[in-house]
C-alpha cells in the first residue's frame, strides 16, 4: 500500500458527518481486498472481517472514523447562503475560505469576507460569529434557490499535500488517516496466521455524536475494541508542553480510568518488544473518541485508545507525519498477532 497516494485519495472526498456514502463506498473498495468481507452497514458505518477459522474465537474490532467536519445550509439571503456548523468548526478558520457545496454536481462557494481597507480597527482582531457569515457561490437569489437546497452539506475544499519530506497536510487527517493505519495494518497481517477474528470499522457520525461507533459495536459485539483518532501534537501556540505529544514520536497509547489497563499495557509491552517508538498520553476523562462511547456497549467491552498526533486539527491545514502513521500500523499488527494464545488462554 501506498500510504501517501491512499490518504490523499480519501482525504480529497466528500463526507461529513452524517454524509459519508461518497468515502464509504471507497473505504469498503479498499479493505475488500485485505479481509474475508466487507460491507456497509445500515449506519453507514464501513465494516470489514478476517475470520481465524478456529470455532467460537474471540472478536478484537479495531475503529477509525470516516466523517470530517463540515457545515450545513440553513437559507438563502441576498443570493448569500446561510449555514450552521457540522461539527466542531473554528470561526477564525472560515472568512474567505473555499468550499465544496456539496450539490449534484458539486460547485465552489466561498466564505465572504470583509477586506481590511473597510474594517474598523477594533474589529481587526475578533473573530466573526458563525450566524453573521455568509457563503457567497456566484448566483443570484432566484439561481441559488434553485441550485442549493436547504440541508446541503459542505466542507472545506481540497485534499491534503506534502509539507516537506516526511509530512502531510490537509482536511480530513482526522480521522481518514487514521482509517489508513488500520488498512496497513491489516496489510502487514496479511501472510500472518492469527488466532482472533480481527474486525476493521471505518465509522460515522463520530464529529457530532459518535452513533456510527456506538451502532457498530453493537452489531459486531467484539471481546475487544481499540479506537484509533488523532491526538494534538505540539505547535508553537499549544499551550503546556506536556498536554500535547510530539510529531514523529510514534503513536500516543491512551492511558486513563476508562482504558481497560491489561489492553494499555499489552499495547506498552508491543512497542517495546517491537522497537515501535511510542507516547503514553494521559486521559483522565472523557477522551474525546469513540472509545468514550464503545465502551459501553452491550454488557462492556474491554477498551484501548490509540492516537496518531495532528498539528491544527479542525482545520484545512491538518498536518501529520507518515513516519508516526506507520508506527500506528505496526502497533496496532503487533497488539493483534496471538492476542488469543496471549491474554484470553491465559484467563
Amino acid at each position: 500500500m501506498n500510504i501517501r497516494e491512499t490518504l490523499d485519495a480519501l482525504c480529497t472526498m466528500t463526507g461529513p458527518s452524517g454524509f459519508e456514502q461518497q468515502v464509504a463506498a471507497r473505504a469498503v473498495s479498499l479493505m475488500r481486498p485485505l479481509m474475508d468481507e466487507a460491507w456497509i452497514d445500515r449506519f453507514g458505518n464501513v465494516i470489514g472481517v478476517r475470520t481465524c477459522g478456529k470455532p467460537d474465537a474471540r472478536k478484537l474490532l479495531l475503529d477509525a472514523h470516516l466523517d470530517e467536519i463540515g457545515l450545513i445550509v440553513t437559507g438563502v439571503e441576498d443570493g448569500f447562503l446561510r449555514f450552521r456548523t457540522i461539527g466542531g468548526v473554528d470561526p477564525r478558520m472560515l472568512p474567505d475560505r473555499e468550499l465544496t457545496v456539496m450539490t449534484q454536481p458539486p460547485m465552489l462557494g466561498v466564505v465572504a469576507c470583509m477586506p481590511p481597507h473597510v474594517l474598523k480597527k477594533k474589529d481587526m482582531d475578533k473573530s466573526i460569529p458563525i450566524p453573521e457569515l455568509r457563503v457567497d457561490v456566484g448566483m443570484t437569489q432566484e439561481q441559488v434557490e434553485k441550485a442549493v437546497p436547504i440541508g446541503t452539506p459542505m466542507v472545506f475544499r481540497g485534499g491534503c499535500m506534502p509539507l516537506g519530506e516526511g509530512q502531510m497536510c490537509g482536511k480530513s487527517l482526522d480521522d481518514r488517516s487514521c482509517f489508513v493505519t488500520l488498512l496497513r495494518a491489516a496489510e502487514i497481517l496479511k501472510n500472518r496466521k492469527l488466532d482472533v477474528d480481527l474486525y476493521l470499522m471505518g465509522s460515522t457520525r463520530e464529529e457530532v455524536s459518535s452513533a456510527g461507533a456506538m451502532a457498530g459495536t453493537f452489531a459486531v459485539h467484539p471481546d475487544a475494541c481499540v479506537a484509533v483518532d488523532v491526538t494534538h501534537a505540539e505547535t508553537p501556540d499549544g499551550g503546556p508542553a506536556n498536554r500535547a505529544c510530539k510529531l514523529g514520536g510514534g503513536p500516543a497509547v491512551g492511558v486513563g480510568p476508562n482504558m481497560t489497563r491489561w489492553m494499555t499495557e499489552r499495547m506498552v509491552e508491543k512497542s517495546k518488544a517491537e522497537n515501535i517508538p511510542y507516547q503514553l498520553e494521559v486521559m483522565e476523562g472523557h477522551t474525546g473518541t469513540n472509545g468514550w462511547h464503545m465502551q459501553i456497549s452491550r454488557e462492556g467491552i474491554a477498551t484501548s485508545v490509540v492516537s496518531l498526533p495532528l498539528k491544527y486539527m479542525h482545520t484545512p491545514i491538518e498536518t501529520l507525519s507518515l513516519f508516526d502513521m506507520e508506527q500506528v500500523a505496526r502497533l496496532l499488527a503487533a497488539f493483534t498477532e496471538n492476542m488469543g494464545k496471549e491474554v484470553w488462554e491465559k484467563c
